[in-house]
Formats: C-alpha cells, sequence, structure tokens
C-alpha cells in the first residue's frame, strides 16, 4: 500500500481538512461576502500539507484579514511533561460540509473562535487590512446579510462565549492551564 494520499477514497468522496475562524471584538465577528458561493463567511480555508490546524487558523486569519489572532479555547488535558505529545486547542466544533457533488468532495471544518492580538490606538475596532470584503459584523448584522443558518449560529456562539472566556468566567469547571510549548511554538492562547 502507498501513501494515505495516493490511495483512492474508498467511498469515492474525497475529504479536505480546513479552518474556519471566527474572530470577535467588541460584539462585533470577522465576516466576508464569498465570490463563488454569494453567502457571508468567516475567514478560514484548507490546512496545508505538514500544518497543524491551529497555525492554519492562525494563517488563514491573517491572510485574509490582514490580523495577528489569539484562538480562544483550551487544550484537551493539562500535560506537559518534557516529551509529552504537545497539546493543541481543542476547535469548538467539527463539521463535515458538502462541497460539490460530482465529483464528490467535503470539507472537514474545525470551527476555531480568536480575538486579534494587536491593541488599537483609539477606540474603534481594529482594521480589516486583508481580502476585500471583510466586515465586522454585529449581531443585528447577521440578520441583514446573506449568512446561512449555521454560520449565524456560530457567529452568535462567539459572541457569547468569547467575551466570558476572556472574563474569565468558563462554563463549568475551572479550565486547565495551557502548555507552554503550545504556547510559545504556535502562538495560540491557552484558557482565558
Amino acid at each position: 500500500m502507498g501513501h494515505v494520499e495516493d490511495r483512492e477514497p474508498p467511498d469515492g468522496i474525497t475529504r479536505h481538512f480546513t479552518v474556519a475562524v471566527f474572530v470577535v471584538a467588541d460584539r462585533h465577528v470577522v465576516l466576508h461576502p464569498h465570490r463563488k458561493l454569494g453567502i457571508w463567511l468567516p475567514p478560514g480555508g484548507h490546512i496545508e500539507p505538514h500544518e497543524l490546524p491551529d497555525e492554519a487558523a492562525l494563517r488563514e486569519t491573517l491572510e485574509e484579514t490582514g490580523l495577528t489572532v489569539r484562538l480562544v479555547g483550551e487544550p484537551g488535558i493539562d500535560h506537559d511533561p518534557p516529551g509529552s505529545p504537545r497539546q493543541l486547542l481543542r476547535p469548538e466544533g467539527i463539521q463535515v460540509e458538502d462541497i460539490s457533488l460530482d465529483p464528490p468532495h467535503q470539507h472537514i471544518d474545525l470551527i476555531y473562535f480568536a480575538v486579534p492580538t494587536a491593541t488599537r490606538p483609539g477606540p474603534g475596532l481594529p482594521v480589516l487590512a486583508g481580502e476585500d470584503g471583510m466586515e465586522w459584523v454585529d449581531a443585528p448584522g447577521l440578520l441583514e446579510r446573506p449568512v446561512t443558518e449555521e454560520v449565524r449560529t456560530w457567529a452568535r456562539l462567539a459572541l457569547e462565549t468569547v467575551p466570558r472566556r476572556l472574563r474569565g468566567r468558563p462554563e463549568g469547571s475551572q479550565p486547565a492551564k495551557a502548555s507552554s510549548k503550545a504556547d510559545s511554538s504556535s502562538g495560540v492562547a491557552g484558557p482565558l
């Protein structure tokens, strides 16, 4: 048997891993009109070969928005002894999306929440300098644009969850500490 990427999919469906990042600041989330689909989506894209999902989320957000961000979330466990596996942030969700039927193709989409890392010189939202059409959208604005119910639900969840985590009151028990390996090597935030 050859390398995994050389094998034909057993069900005929090709699948690619992707990321979607809901960036939150001041009760707004970043969305943009997708050129091909005609609907509004968060920044995101394909996870490149040999790239970690956390790295892809940071890279895609920077490429598409011009923003350096910090992912908001928790690793699976608090475990960081030397030589042990590095803990990545758990995505907020994982979903499979049908992209095309002929040929059959799907995206396995890892959903992340994030905040901009740069401080602003004054009031207002950080300037978006990436792809054309990127906008900060507030909750009422989610109803004014062609946004799918799925994206609207994720955006609302991000708008509710991120501020709560930033205030240090995550739902449930106290979060585990972030791995210093993950913090230093990928720029990913631990629990907030």
